[in-house]
């Protein structure tokens, strides 16, 4: 999938509709977040990768880089992971966004704090704290279109454009 709205678009109704929350979420909660789509993970980045979010056949999971911000929410919230930095979401209908808007907001700002004191993490330390492996987090090939036409029907479809 080349954007997250194409991975959105390809996913069950019930499970499209908790991830699209989120992603929202995410989106507007955390200004200048740069959004990609890296094998059936979200990823958010700002000065790096801040947030990734997997779809599971029955659950979702948020993966979260900064570490006190994690800490700091793990009695407000269900099913963190402190050693891995992530939240299960094991039931779709019931996702606590106000709690995740929380998050994403202290996140930005922990984020930008720790860029300026120069100690953001690495690709490759959070991705080995998150459980993942490199070819999880690389990004797509990109997608090349292919014109079935021949050169002389394109140049006709141009002349008629004009």
């Amino acid at each position: 999938m080349a954007t997250v709205g194409d991975y959105l678009q390809s996913l069950p109704t019930d499970r499209r509709v908790a991830m699209a929350k989120i992603c929202s979420l995410i989106r507007r909660s955390a200004r200048g977040v740069r959004e990609s789509m890296r094998h059936a993970l979200a990823f958010y980045e700002l000065s790096g990768p801040l947030f990734a979010l997997e779809s599971g056949e029955k659950s979702m999971t948020l993966y979260v880089a900064e570490t006190d911000v994690i800490l700091a929410f793990k009695e407000k919230i269900k099913n963190v992971d402190i050693e891995r930095q992530t939240i299960l979401f094991d039931d779709l209908n019931r996702i606590p966004l106000d709690v995740i808007e929380k998050i994403v907001r202290e996140s930005v700002a922990a984020r930008r704090a720790r860029v300026a004191a120069g100690k953001a993490l690495t690709l490759a330390e959070l991705l080995a704290i998150w459980g993942l492996t490199e070819e999880d987090a690389k990004a797509p090939p990109p997608t090349v279109r292919i014109s079935m036409k021949s050169r002389e029907e394109e140049g006709e479809s141009a002349e008629a454009a004009k």
